[in-house]
């Protein structure tokens, strides 16, 4: 199932678990955040509409950041005239957690994040290690 949605004057293609670099939300990290704009839900019947009534999309808030400045930078020839000015757009950084319909609240919990498996220790430095204690 996938949705189209509209926030920050631009619309996205959005599906579940997918991450997601939109303009400034309100919201700190780990907190759930609803986007109401829903201007079509997919799947086995499509939805449209303007928005899609009774539909939401359910994104955790991962981080507030800065993108890349941009420099404006303006010069009048021989007129010994320069201006230059920079600009840092602030984005969040999303994670779609659900996309709902029939006017269903999300879920007040943002999804446990998978843990990252310890490697074993290589054989070759244990046999190593007790070799020179034993020594």
């Amino acid at each position: 199932m996938f949705a189209v949605i509209k926030t920050g004057g631009k619309q996205y293609r959005v599906a579940a678990d997918e991450k997601l670099r939109v303009a400034r939300l309100e919201g700190e990290p780990g907190q759930i955040v609803e986007l109401t704009d829903v201007l079509m839900v997919g799947g086995d019947t499509p939805t449209l509409g303007n928005p899609v009534a009774g539909a939401t999309v359910a994104a955790e808030v991962i981080a507030h950041e800065r993108g890349d400045k941009v420099i404006a930078f303006k010069k009048r020839r021989r007129k010994n005239s320069r201006r230059k000015r920079g600009y840092r757009d602030e984005y969040t950084l999303i994670r779609i957690t659900e996309i709902l319909t029939d006017g269903k609240k999300p879920s007040k919990e943002a999804a446990a994040k998978p843990k990252a498996k310890k490697k074993p220790a290589a054989k070759s430095d244990t046999a190593e290690n007790t070799e020179a204690a034993a020594s």
